[in-house]
């Protein structure tokens, strides 16, 4: 069975008690960062530690409605991604 997720209550906990300030700061403190990071995304985010947030675009593609096998277009999109850290890496998954 797998663990419960961390939701957004649980983290600013976890802040508020470790930096021993108010959960309000730590909520406004969570925000900003991520207003921050949203806003950034475009000329690449990084967290140092944690990973890095970047944009990319696929081409415009033909593929295959499944249900009836008709051909259609799959138009061209922008996507943000998200590049994982070596040092989180290593922090989660450990080299044996």
């Amino acid at each position: 069975m797998a663990a419960k997720s961390m939701t957004k209550g649980d983290i600013v906990n976890h802040l508020s008690k470790k930096l021993g300030t108010t959960k309000k700061l730590s909520t406004q403190f969570l925000e900003e960062l991520v207003g921050l990071a949203h806003k950034e995304a475009k000329k690449d985010f990084t967290i140092p530690g944690l990973g890095k947030l970047t944009t990319g675009s696929r081409k415009k593609r033909m593929g295959r409605n499944p249900a009836t096998g008709a051909t259609i277009v799959i138009p061209a999109k922008k996507f943000v991604k998200f590049k994982v850290a070596k040092a989180a890496q290593d922090a989660v998954f450990p080299a044996k």
